[in-house]
């Protein structure tokens, strides 16, 4: 099983990783702007000593002379930390005075100002200054070399650094305990919102109050909302076919296990007989509400249950019409199918339309007039509709509305049906987003079914197939 990972552990590497990134590369650059100062300020104090020394090249009876007396020496020399190295050299002459091993730069440069450079001295790292002199009295030119170690261009730099550097691991400490504290505040909602629901019995699907939720957590409030009303549906959908079911199958029921009581107190097959033909009757009618409670159930609106593909709706309602043409020749009626094109395309769940189909012939059969005509037809434009109609007597006014209720029958109606077929009609239709009208085909009889299908995609052709 894979580790679940901690959103409290992800939003602070988001945020501490960013800062802790930016401290170092402040600190980096701190550094280095930290070093080009301090080296600029120590350059000018060496400078300045080397400014100091050429100020002691004498020129006496036309000769050169460095007088450096022993208290002069002292001051260029002392230092508390660092070690001071000197040497004027001239071109003519060479070394007139000081350290010899004071280094030279490395290549030939441009002494038209102070030359500075890193260099070792007995391993030790140093900096020196080259001055260049040059005086009008003499034909001769002299340099100036200083060198010092580095310890306290190292201690300022470290100084500065700490200065730089401690508040900001200050802040980012400060910076961390801030936002653990206001992660857990932040998080707090959450928690609140596990707790509520893990104290919710299993039947208790009422919706999450988002009265105090914050607008990221109303986000998933709002999809488990979703889902709390999409699962009551579900369970009222069963519920409702659960009670659907024991009030239809109870009348059959009864009726059949009372035709088997019957058939058991007599003795002679003929009398028998009646009491199997009630048994066969009521057997088909509980088949037949089953299966019409089964679609209907199928019917309901709840996601993940219906698989919508692309079909022809042409060749659906064609071959729904060639199934139920040897009952029409049964009743000897005639059940014709037109359609301008060959190939209508729509978006649906085969089964359940071609079970709404089954259900709108089923009753133009059943209440259709004797000897008559059903027609069926096909039409492409303005949108995929499909017209039904027979020449029965029609549908009262008063009870179009009606018969889409659930086991609501017209009074008076032949046959043995449950009053579920239109019911189960009008749940497919709205579940495909069919419009469904229902009248007459004239003004007193007939009954005429439009179902117009929403916008899709339509490839012409045309043709015309009389089923029977």
């Amino acid at each position: 099983m894979p580790k679940s990972k901690s959103l409290r552990k992800a939003i602070l590497q988001r945020l501490l990783v960013p800062l802790i990134l930016f401290i170092s590369c402040e600190t980096v650059l701190s550094y280095y702007v930290t070093l080009h100062y301090v080296n600029e300020t120590y350059d000018r104090w060496l400078l300045d000593s080397a400014s100091s020394l050429a100020q002691e090249i004498k020129i006496r009876d036309a000769k050169v002379l460095v007088e450096l007396s022993e208290s002069a020496l002292e001051i260029v020399r002392w230092d508390e930390r660092d070690k001071t190295f000197f040497k004027i050299f001239s071109e003519s002459k060479g070394l007139l005075a000081g350290d010899s091993f004071v280094p030279e730069p490395k290549a030939d440069l441009d002494f038209a100002g102070p030359v500075f450079f890193s260099a070792d001295i007995d391993r030790e790292p140093v900096r020196v200054v080259v001055l260049r002199v040059q005086r009008a009295d003499i034909q001769d030119t002299f340099y100036v070399h200083v060198a010092e170690t580095l310890k306290k261009r190292h201690t300022m730099m470290m100084d500065i650094l700490l200065a730089d550097l401690i508040p900001q691991l200050a802040m980012v400490l400060f910076a961390s305990g801030f936002l653990l504290s206001g992660l857990s505040r932040g998080l707090k909602p959450l928690k609140v919102l596990a707790d509520e629901i893990s104290k919710r019995s299993p039947h208790d699907l009422s919706l999450i109050a988002d009265t105090n939720v914050v607008i990221e957590v109303k986000a998933l409030t709002d999809t488990i909302n979703g889902l709390l009303t999409q699962l009551s549906a579900a369970i009222e959908g069963q519920q409702r076919f659960v009670a659907n079911a024991a009030h239809q199958l109870r009348t059959p029921l009864a009726g059949f296990s009372l035709q088997v009581e019957r058939a058991l107190r007599e003795e002679h097959m003929a009398d028998i007989k009646p009491a199997l033909i009630q048994m066969r009757k009521s057997a088909e009618r509980l088949s037949h509400t089953v299966n019409q409670l089964l679609v209907l159930a199928r019917a309901e609106p709840v996601d993940g249950i219906n698989h919508f593909q692309t079909l022809n709706l042409c060749e659906l309602v064609r071959n729904n019409c060639m199934e139920w043409a040897s009952k029409a020749a049964a009743r000897q009626m005639e059940l014709g199918f037109e359609s301008a094109r060959e190939n209508i395309s729509i978006e649906g769940d085969e089964t359940l339309l071609g079970e709404m189909l089954n259900n709108l012939l089923d009753n133009a059969i059943a209440y259709g007039g004797p000897m008559g005509r059903i027609a069926v037809e096909v039409k492409p434009h303005p949108y995929p509709t499909v017209i039904i109609e027979d020449d029965g007597p029609g549908i009262p006014e008063q009870e179009i509305e009606k018969v889409f209720e659930r086991f609501h029958r017209v009074p008076g109606s032949v046959g043995n049906g449950c009053g579920l077929g239109l019911a189960i009609v009008k749940e497919i239709a709205n579940l495909h987003g069919i419009k469904l009208e229902l009248s007459h085909v004239s003004q007193t009889s007939g009954t005429r079914v439009i179902l117009t299908f929403p916008p899709a995609t339509a490839v012409s052709g045309s043709g015309f197939s009389p089923v029977v």
